[in-house]
């Protein structure tokens, strides 16, 4: 066509084409995947070592014909974990047990128990961090750039081309006895590849470097404040970023509350009012009272009459005593449970009354009277109402009797059928 015409189609057809520098390998176009694994077999066969297989979608086989070795990445993540379960256990003995040290209860200052589950978690924490980063090292990772990537073969094997392509850096590289290698192994195509000459391609563009020196300038910064947080001191404050839950409208113990007028947080009992179902109108049952004779209350000298007595409610009475009375008054009610022990090994005073002497207060006590201090408490002695139930402080007062009755039993009190096998 006339190079004056316009309409000329092939005037800017053809792209410019690019300059060749050093010759960096071979690209070879197989048919088939299992065409590729054949040629990557003759290939390793031959002594080749620097050459690499491309291809759609995973190959199996492909690294057994390629003579590739097993990765040693299981071995740099068993690494990782083991190193991890060190650290964390080691973190946890140092602030816990060395640095700043609390005795609590008795309790050992570190045990490996305790310090199990965050063990378990920075074994998983480096396990994870050697993976991730292991297989972008092993892998040659981030690489954005490629010589094969000049190629226009090379665009299709992320669609159909199974390709395998030798570096000219091998030892055993060639490039006529190379190439002649792969057309014998069956290679529909087989195409060069060299480098770009040009100095623009093998720099890296200044604004990345300004990319990456500013954004590590920036993940310093959570550090320095850190580090003038920990030197310093303030009277305001800490500043919530998230106020999430923090700063709710709700009642906190010696605080004012500005919702009322008065400012005051606990508002009381209103008068003339009971919640739901807590009317408790039986004295006899919620509070140990008796009415009888002249009407006025008097502490109730039984168990109440609603209350069904029998082994069921004798043995309630034994495991409640057992959790909330025996750590003062003792399993035997004597007054000296491991609470007064422990104390008196301090060389301290702690005073629990014995319940079962039979010339003491809580044996000439009324049944009511015991309820009422069992509820209320007395002296020293916190009220339980708020954790026992009013059927389970009865069936404490039962069992704390049955306990007088077996600690001051005399002859008259064996069954007479069975005092012929008292010695």
């Amino acid at each position: 066509m006339d190079k004056h015409n316009p309409h000329d189609e092939t005037a800017h057809s053809e792209p410019a084409e690019q300059p060749n520098g050093e010759l960096y390998g071979v690209l070879a176009e197989f048919d088939t995947p299992g065409e590729l694994i054949e040629a990557a077999r003759k290939v390793r066969d031959a002594g080749y070592t620097e050459f690499d297989c491309y291809s759609p979608f995973p190959v199996h086989g492909i690294d057994e014909a390629m003579g590739i070795k097993r990765t040693i990445l299981p071995l740099l993540v068993f690494g990782g974990g083991f190193t991890g379960l060190l650290l964390g256990l080691l973190l946890q003995w140092w602030t816990n047990a060395y640095d700043w040290p609390w005795l609590i209860s008795g309790k050992p200052i570190w045990s490996l128990p305790a310090n199990i589950p965050i063990g378990f978690e920075t074994t998983i924490l480096l396990s994870v961090f050697t993976t991730f980063f292991g297989m972008w090292i092993l892998n040659r990772l981030p690489q954005v750039w490629h010589p094969f990537f000049r190629l226009d073969r090379f665009a299709r094997v992320t669609d159909d081309a199974f390709l395998l392509g030798i570096e000219a850096r091998d030892g055993k590289f060639k490039a006529e006895s190379t190439s002649e290698l792969l057309k014998n192994a069956g290679a529909i195509a087989v195409e060069s590849c060299y480098l770009d000459p040009r100095p623009e391609s093998r720099t890296v563009p200044k604004w990345i470097y300004a990319v990456i020196i500013t954004t590590g300038v920036m993940a310093l910064i959570p550090f320095a404040i850190i580090a003038k947080a920990r030197a310093s001191t303030s009277s305001e404050p800490h500043y919530h970023i998230f106020g999430d839950m923090d700063f709710q409208p709700k009642v906190k113990s010696d605080a004012t509350f500005e919702l009322f007028g008065d400012s005051r947080g606990n508002r009381g009992v209103i008068a003339g009012t009971l919640a739901r179902g807590s009317l408790n109108a039986d004295d006899t049952f919620y509070r140990g009272l008796s009415r009888a004779g002249d009407g006025n209350p008097s502490w109730l000298a039984e168990l109440p009459a609603s209350l069904e007595v029998d082994m069921k409610l004798l043995e309630r009475g034994r495991e409640r005593y057992d959790i909330y009375c025996a750590p003062c008054h003792g399993y035997d009610g004597r007054g000296e449970g491991a609470i007064p022990r422990r104390v008196k090994t301090l060389g301290g005073v702690w005073l629990a009354r014995n319940l079962v002497d039979p010339q003491g207060a809580v044996a000439k006590m009324p049944n009511g009277q015991l309820f009422n201090t069992i509820s209320n408490g007395f002296n020293t002695m916190m009220g339980y109402a708020a954790q026992i139930p009013h059927r389970d402080r009865w069936a404490i007062v039962l069992y704390v009797r049955a306990l007088q009755r077996a600690q001051n039993a005399g002859p008259q009190d064996v069954p007479a059928d069975c005092r012929n096998e008292v010695r």
